[in-house]
C-alpha cells in the first residue's frame, strides 16, 4: 500500500518532485532522467515507469529555467534511442525462447501478443507509433529483435520515433507547462496525458473482447 501511495503521489505531483530533485542534486537530474527514460524503453520489466508525463513535466521545468532545454533534449533523445536499441538486442538474444513459447520471468505473454498484433497491422511503422503508447512502447523493440525486423531497418525507425516522441512531449511541456491554467491544474494535465496515452490500448482491449479477429 505504501508503494502504491508513493507512485500515485509521484505521478500526481511530478513537477514538484522534479523541481525538488533538481534543487537538491543539480546536474545529477540529467543522469536520473536519462536512466528513467532508458529503463522505460529499454527494459521489458519496467514498462510502468513514467514516460510521456515525465518528459512533459521536464519540459515545463526547463521553461522555468531550472533545466537547459537543449541539453535535456539531447539527453532524453539519446536515452530513448539507446533504450530501444538495447531492448532490440535483448529480444534478439531471447528469440529462441520466445519462438518456442517458453515462459520468461517478468515478461507477460499477453503484452507480447498485443505487440505482435500492432506489427501485423502497422508493419515497421510500429516502432514509431508505439512510442506514443505505454506498454507497447516497451515491448515493440523487444518483439522486433525477436526476428520481425532486421536491425539495419529498425535503427532508422528507432531514431525517428525516439526523437519525435521526446520532442513532442518536451516542447509541449516547455510551451504550455507554465501557462497559469496548466500550472494551476498540473495534476489533471498529467492524468490527461496518461489517459490519452492509454486510450489506444484500452480501445484495442475492448475490441478484443467483442471481436478477437477484428482486434
Amino acid at each position: 500500500m505504501e508503494n502504491l501511495n508513493f507512485f500515485i503521489d509521484l505521478f500526481m505531483h511530478l513537477d514538484t518532485h522534479l523541481r525538488a530533485i533538481t534543487n537538491e542534486y543539480g546536474l545529477l537530474i540529467y543522469l536520473l532522467l536519462f536512466a528513467i527514460v532508458f529503463c522505460e524503453t529499454g527494459l521489458v520489466i519496467t514498462p510502468f515507469l513514467p514516460g510521456d508525463s515525465l518528459i512533459f513535466a521536464t519540459g515545463a521545468l526547463a521553461a522555468s529555467g531550472s533545466l537547459n532545454l537543449f541539453i535535456i533534449l539531447v539527453v532524453l533523445c539519446l536515452a530513448a534511442v539507446t533504450g530501444d536499441a538495447v531492448n532490440y538486442h535483448i529480444g534478439h538474444f531471447l528469440r529462441n525462447r520466445v519462438a518456442s513459447h517458453e515462459k520468461i520471468r517478468f515478461i507477460k505473454q499477453e503484452h507480447l501478443d498485443r505487440t505482435h498484433v500492432f506489427f501485423e497491422k502497422y508493419g515497421v511503422k510500429t516502432i514509431i507509433i508505439a512510442r506514443f503508447i505505454p506498454i507497447i512502447r516497451t515491448f515493440a523493440p523487444f518483439v522486433a529483435g525477436v526476428g520481425i525486423m532486421p536491425y539495419s531497418k529498425f535503427i532508422s525507425y528507432n531514431v525517428i520515433g525516439g526523437v519525435a516522441w521526446v520532442s513532442g512531449f518536451l516542447f509541449g511541456g516547455y510551451l504550455f507547462g507554465n501557462l497559469p491554467v496548466v500550472k494551476d491544474n498540473f495534476s489533471f494535465v498529467i492524468i490527461g496525458i496518461i489517459f490519452v496515452s492509454l486510450l489506444p490500448g484500452v480501445i484495442t482491449y475492448i475490441q478484443s473482447k467483442r471481436d478477437p479477429k477484428t482486434a
